[in-house]
């Protein structure tokens, strides 16, 4: 992870949040090298999955906002959670693995990140399907468990700018979010220049609006 940047946004609106990741992926090719992003969120609000029924979600979760990603997977409630997202550019090496590979790796990082702070996890090795539309009330191949229950998960968007994996771990005890996002982001340097115009651009005119996180 020598060559990759790292970007610490704290606190976003949570349509922000979803709007900068677009654009780091939008932009993954000018910055050139992998992006790890940490981030949290200004409330409590819940994301789901790009081809997600809003109808679903609302009966799912009380949190409000939801805001639609532009990646796949199920909801999932952020409050309390660590949130952070991956982006690479189109020529490098994970934007071109299988998403079932990609997304063990991105597991495995955290796996070893979470070891250097004393906690021991496991990548689950089997599906245990969730209520639909819940992210985090079952598991999938390669989850990242504590005590058999399902503590990380991620979902991904490849596509001509590159791949972007967006992702959420669900502590389960008092563990420390800021050595465990130092462990995981040893040897990156800092991303200096971000693509905030283009963010603020997607934010109020996409995740923003009804139009978007109601459309299906």
């Amino acid at each position: 992870m020598k060559d990759w940047l790292r970007l610490n946004n704290g606190p976003c609106e949570p349509a922000y949040n979803m709007a900068l990741d677009e654009a780091l992926l939008e932009n993954a090719a000018t910055l050139g090298h992998p992006v790890l992003r940490f981030y949290d969120w200004t409330e409590p609000c819940a994301t789901f999955g790009y081809s997600q029924k809003i109808t679903q979600i609302e009966a799912a979760t009380n949190l409000r906002p939801l805001i639609r990603r532009c990646t796949g997977g199920g909801l999932v409630p952020h409050d309390g959670d660590w949130t952070y997202s991956l982006i690479f550019p189109p020529d490098h090496e994970w934007a071109g693995l299988a998403a079932t590979e990609s997304y063990q790796r991105t597991h495995t990082l955290l796996q070893a990140s979470f070891k250097e702070i004393g906690v021991e996890t496991e990548l689950a090795k089997s599906c245990r399907r969730p209520k639909p539309g819940e992210c985090f009330e079952g598991h999938e191949l390669h989850d990242l468990l504590f005590n058999g229950k399902k503590i990380a998960g991620a979902a991904q968007r490849r596509n001509r700018h590159g791949l972007l994996i967006q992702g959420s771990v669900q502590p389960a005890d008092d563990w420390s979010q800021t050595i465990w996002q130092d462990c995981l982001s040893q040897g990156c340097s800092q991303l200096e220049d971000l693509p905030d115009a283009r963010a603020h651009e997607l934010d109020e005119a996409k995740y923003s609006k009804d139009e978007h996180n109601r459309k299906r």
